[in-house]
């Protein structure tokens, strides 16, 4: 395996970012939590905004790729609203209250 643990958050973080157009200047709410590697060929990456619940599970391959099918997790439904997104930036908030509807 050439990837590290560490190669394989900031390529999911990178992901995640590209997928959500995320500003450069949105980018420092979005912290890699954990990164495991499974078998013998692909790392799962946890990923979260500072501070919340709320989490994806992206699937990186010692190629460097990403399954752009990944999980997201959180305790909170889009049903449940939305005060605790008060303090983010405007984009940082869409992304979850899209990631909370979708679920």
């Amino acid at each position: 395996m050439l990837l590290t643990a560490t190669d394989a958050g900031q390529i999911a973080l990178e992901f995640l970012m590209a997928d959500w157009n995320i500003l450069e200047k949105d980018r420092q709410w979005f912290v890699i939590v954990n990164s495991s590697l499974i078998g013998q060929s692909w790392y799962i990456v946890e990923l979260a905004v500072e501070g919340f619940p709320d989490r994806w599970y992206i699937q990186v391959y010692d190629t460097g790729a990403c399954d752009p099918n990944y999980t997201f997790i959180s305790p909170i439904s889009g049903s449940d609203g939305y005060v605790d997104l008060g303090d983010l930036p405007h984009l940082v908030a869409e992304v979850l209250v899209s990631e909370r509807n979708a679920r």
